[in-house]
């Protein structure tokens, strides 16, 4: 058994007090232990909090839970599609007010890193970068081509040239220590030879360039040229070096979860072996450590990349999407940050000698001249506890767990040992309420009907499948393909009253609605990891004249990957098989195409279109009918907690409220033959797919609506059913959590 010494009262107060106060930022420079704020190294503790996936009213909240759980640093990239929405046209309004953010950061005492690149990748629509950036001639993303180098040059210092009119770089008296140029450019630029060689040393001079008076990373490049850092992405970096040893030991992604993809299980990681990753870092030397995410939040609108990743970001984050702590995960990483503070000034002063006690098992110890030491155990066995003898004390080391000694002789904290509260979670059903301004007690809904097929004036006629992705410009996810077939009356098939088969392939993805004659067919969509799919169903056909429309859909562009703006998307082979003559090839006929949906152009989900002529009043809404709106005028949920809208009973389509986008819904069920697990065992390496639940289940049934979009009655709720489902069934519901001691 462990021997308990008591842990001296001095050692009480720190561990209870070290989180008080920060100094505010000043010079910022670094060595091989860590950055040097104002001449004084300093351990830093950091939480990934996007601002575009919240909105501005939940971001005090969201600093202040960061901050009460033993973080000084908030991270964010800098998402440069939100913010230039076509060349030279700026916005930073609403969720993305950059400054304002920032600036809470800096209100709240703490520091923040920014990370510009300004390529995100981060599940984020196109990776960050701006669509219409692919369309000017001659450019290649990430590349060393001039349009890309001169539009992101020009982006990246327009965010800076911001940055320092507020005052808010660290060298200005600010909260940032540290800005990030590029992302994870590593990873692929053996992809891009010579060139993306040419581009990643260009990128990293050209940053240094902006003299920002603090220091400049650059993740996962290990080529990096001083005096920019490089820094790790990963599950576990304790054994990551910088590619100089005058540098510290950045981790910028530690991911305390994964992100979860339509149609797939959701993926956990627990918090035992985030805190084990963690203490580790800190054990081999790290100094700055960030978590990806600490706060996922929600992909408003299509903002969301993959294909197919959901409009939840939760991310098994610390703190959920809705904004409250996830617990035990919250609590055991505020009672490990704690112990790692304690150990601060041993750890960035100290000499550190490292010792064997047996297989898989070691100490790092930290002492200097003062008398400062601390300690951390480690047991590494992804199988068996084992008790170890330090400095002629026993003690017990769970199973892959590290025990943190602030000084060399108790113990205030083992990764494996949770001792924090857990949290239950009740998503509270609540009916839409018609509004108080409604004369009617009932709630009344308004209907539109888009046409399957074509409406208006066509876009263009071509022979053959044009490429979704290039054809809309992601100014919608929506693109009709519609051509005719003419069927003779002495075909077999109308005889017998059989049916053909319509096939359709597409090698790119992502998903499809077909019709036939106005009549809905089926679904075929790909997935996270093959976003190509095959389309197979038969159909009834008719004498004479009959229309084919298939209606492409995009589920979120690609974020990630060499070359991945040349990814496309859309159908590429269609068939019909049954005919007398063999099967009918679809493939190179003219096809009329139109871009986006009706109820798009007229702006029906706007807030001011209630008086569109287009909407129809019904007290029954039509139920199980495909390309349908409906809009309904309803009061805010009771109480105070967040919300989420229910859309078990829908198929898949678009959400707003009063004209603010909730996003994509698609309760798309996962395969019930997944490998979902029924407890997760935290020991071992941890991937993505090794602690998943939910098969067989919607991967999400609940859409973040923030409380600060609703007012207290008169709300106008739009969704757009693309396929079937039943509008009476959808519901508000209030997230409740309660804590209780494990």
């Amino acid at each position: 058994m462990k021997r308990m010494i008591p842990i001296m009262p001095v050692v009480l107060f720190l561990f209870f007090s070290c989180f008080i106060t920060f100094s505010s930022a000043g010079n910022v420079t670094y060595d091989s232990r860590s950055l040097i704020i104002d001449g004084q190294r300093k351990l830093f503790i950091s939480a990934a909090i996007h601002y575009p996936r919240s909105v501005p009213a939940m971001w005090p909240g969201l600093i202040q839970t960061a901050k009460g759980g033993g973080v000084n640093t908030i991270e964010s990239y800098v998402f440069w599609n939100g913010h230039e929405l076509s060349p030279g046209k700026y916005y930073f309004g609403g969720r993305f007010d950059l400054v304002k953010f920032v600036k809470l950061v800096q209100q709240a005492g703490m520091y923040m890193i920014l990370r510009i690149g300004p390529f995100v990748a981060a599940e984020y629509n196109y990776g960050g970068v701006p669509v219409w950036l692919h369309y000017i001639p001659g450019t290649v993303f990430r590349n060393d081509t001039e349009p890309f180098k001169y539009h992101m040059q020009k982006f990246m210092t327009l965010i800076v040239n911001m940055m320092k009119k507020e005052k808010l770089f660290a060298s200005q008296g600010g909260p940032i220590i540290l800005a990030q140029v590029e992302n994870e450019y590593g990873f692929y630029e053996s992809f891009y030879g010579e060139g993306g060689k040419r581009y990643a040393l260009w990128a990293a001079k050209m940053a240094v360039a902006q003299n920002i008076g603090v220091p400049w990373i650059m993740c996962q490049q290990f080529d990096t040229p001083d005096p920019v850092i490089n820094t790790c992405n990963s599950f576990y970096c304790d054994q990551f070096t910088p590619h100089s040893p005058n540098m510290p030991k950045i981790w910028t992604e530690n991911w305390p979860g994964w992100f979860k993809t339509f149609g797939a299980p959701d993926p956990h990681r627990p918090h035992e072996d985030v805190a084990f990753s963690v203490a580790r870092f800190f054990q081999k030397g790290g100094s700055v450590h960030n978590y990806y995410m600490y706060h996922g939040g929600t992909n408003f609108g299509r903002t969301a990349g993959g294909p197919f990743i959901t409009t939840s970001y939760d991310y098994d984050a610390p703190i959920d999407e809705y904004g409250l702590p996830r617990n035990p995960k919250w609590g055991h990483l505020e009672e490990l940050h704690r112990a790692i503070m304690l150990c601060e000034h041993a750890l960035l002063h100290g000499e550190r000698v490292n010792l064997t006690l047996g297989h898989s098992l070691e100490a790092d110890v930290y002492t200097d001249s003062s008398g400062a030491c601390a300690a951390f155990l480690s047991n590494m066995d992804d199988k068996g506890d084992k008790t170890v003898v330090f400095r002629n004390v026993s003690y017990h080391l769970p199973a892959w767990s590290v025990s943190i000694l602030p000084d060399c002789k108790n113990v205030v904290f083992n990764t494996a040992e949770v001792h924090s509260q857990s949290s239950k979670v009740e998503m509270i059903p609540e009916d839409l309420q018609p509004s108080e301004s409604s004369p009617d007690k009932g709630l009344k809904w308004e209907v539109f009907k888009e046409t399957a097929g074509i409406w208006g004036e066509a876009d263009f006629v071509k022979s053959g499948f044009v490429d979704h992705i290039n054809t809309t410009k992601d100014t919608t996810d929506y693109l009709w393909y519609t051509t005719s077939i003419i069927v003779n009356e002495d075909e077999e098939f109308l005889k017998k009253g059989s049916h053909p088969i319509l096939e359709i392939d597409s090698s790119k993805g992502h998903a499809l609605h077909a019709f036939v004659n106005q009549e809905f067919q089926g679904t075929a969509s790909g997935n996270g990891t093959h976003p190509a799919f095959k389309f197979k169903n038969p159909i009834s056909l008719k004498a004479g004249k009959n229309e084919i429309a298939l209606l492409s859909m995009a589920v979120g562009l690609q974020n990630a990957g060499p070359f991945y703006e040349w990814w496309g998307a859309g159908p590429t082979n269609v068939t019909i098989n049954g005919f007398n003559s063999g099967t009918l090839d679809l493939s190179t006929y003219n096809w009329t195409s139109k871009i986006g949906l009706q109820g798009e152009q007229l702006g029906l989900y706007k807030p001011d279109s209630s008086n569109n002529p287009n909407w129809v009043s019904t007290s029954e809404p039509p139920k199980d009918q495909p390309l349908t709106w409906y809009k309904a005028v309803v009061n805010q949920p009771s109480g105070d907690e967040p919300v989420g809208l229910d859309m078990l009973e829908m198929g898949k389509g678009l959400a707003w409220l009063n004209g603010e986008e909730i996003g994509r819904y698609w309760p798309r069920k996962s395969s019930v033959h997944g490998k979902c697990v029924q407890e997760c065992d935290y020991r071992g390496k941890f991937n993505p797919d090794k602690c998943l639940t939910g098969c067989g289940e919607p991967t999400q049934r609940w859409y973040h609506v923030p409380r600060s979009w609703f007012k207290p009655s008169g709300n106008i709720l739009v969704i757009f059913e693309e396929k079937g489902g039943d509008p009476t069934k959808i519901r508000f519901s209030r997230r409740k959590v309660s804590n209780t001691k494990i």
